[in-house]
């Protein structure tokens, strides 16, 4: 089915920005749909990669065009511990490899291949378990993990250690990683041992890493949330599609 937008911007704009601005595609793929002619203002085809729209027109992307849009692909993976997120070492389990169709959860009406080239939006180290998006939607992956993005990540941890307040205020705010002061953290005591943190950065084993400076260490860490989606009843081990809804919602949050 052919996809259709009105302008109600102020000013004109460039057509790839403001598809990508709209959370349509990426610039890059805007660039290639306009190159093959797949898109129309007010009903005119055009090729020029610097086309811009004015307000009150209607672009429209031909059946062709929102295929290939379509095609893109994301799935939410209920990571375990021992099972890789990035580039494996030898001997070691990508999450790209258990995406199959004998561990998805719910009904699912396509599956990846080998030619789905999806990658891990995010880190979620081997010793880490829960919420992780595989996907080879740019657009996506921008909105979650870019530098202008500013969706929280939520985390339950498990520690090792003398736990209390004031060293649960450092973890909140004023320490530094790399050289580079971290942005504030929410930190909430959620049992003797154990505590939820909510980021809006995503360094590498950062939470670990933190937990260290305060002589703590995590025996236990589960991400649970990216944003406004929820593991949910996700079981360990298995995945399922990301719905329409839940790509449009962390688009707009960004």
């Amino acid at each position: 089915m052919a996809l259709s937008k009105t302008y109600d911007g102020d000013e004109p704009v460039r057509v790839n920005k403001w598809l990508a601005q709209s959370g349509v595609c990426s610039r890059r793929e805007a660039d290639a749909l306009i190159a093959d002619g797949r898109v129309r203002i007010d009903g005119e085809s055009f090729t020029d990669a610097g086309r811009k729209i004015l307000p009150g027109q209607t672009l429209t992307l031909d059946e062709g065009g929102a295929s290939q849009l379509d095609a893109r692909l994301t799935v939410i993976y209920n990571k375990p511990v021992g099972i890789v997120s990035g580039q494996p070492e030898p001997g070691e389990i990508p999450a790209v490899s258990m995406i199959r169709r004998a561990n998805v959860f719910g009904p699912a009406t396509v599956f990846p291949d080998r030619n789905s080239h999806l990658a891990p939006v995010g880190r979620l180290d081997k010793d880490s378990h829960g919420l992780l998006i595989l996907s080879n939607d740019g657009v996506l992956a921008k909105a979650i993990i870019g530098p202008q993005s500013d969706l929280e990540k939520e985390y339950h941890v498990r520690v090792r250690g003398e736990l209390f307040e004031e060293k649960i205020a450092w973890l909140r705010h004023g320490l530094e990683l790399d050289g580079r002061k971290l942005k504030p953290a929410r930190v909430t005591r959620t049992g003797p041992q154990s505590l939820t943190f909510i980021l809006k950065e995503g360094r590498n084993r950062q939470i670990r890493r933190m937990c260290a400076m305060c002589e703590l260490r995590v025996i236990d860490l589960l991400r649970v949330r990216i944003g406004g989606l929820d593991l949910g009843n996700l079981p360990e081990g298995q995945w399922r599609l990301m719905t329409p809804e839940e790509r449009t919602g962390l688009i707009g949050q960004s």
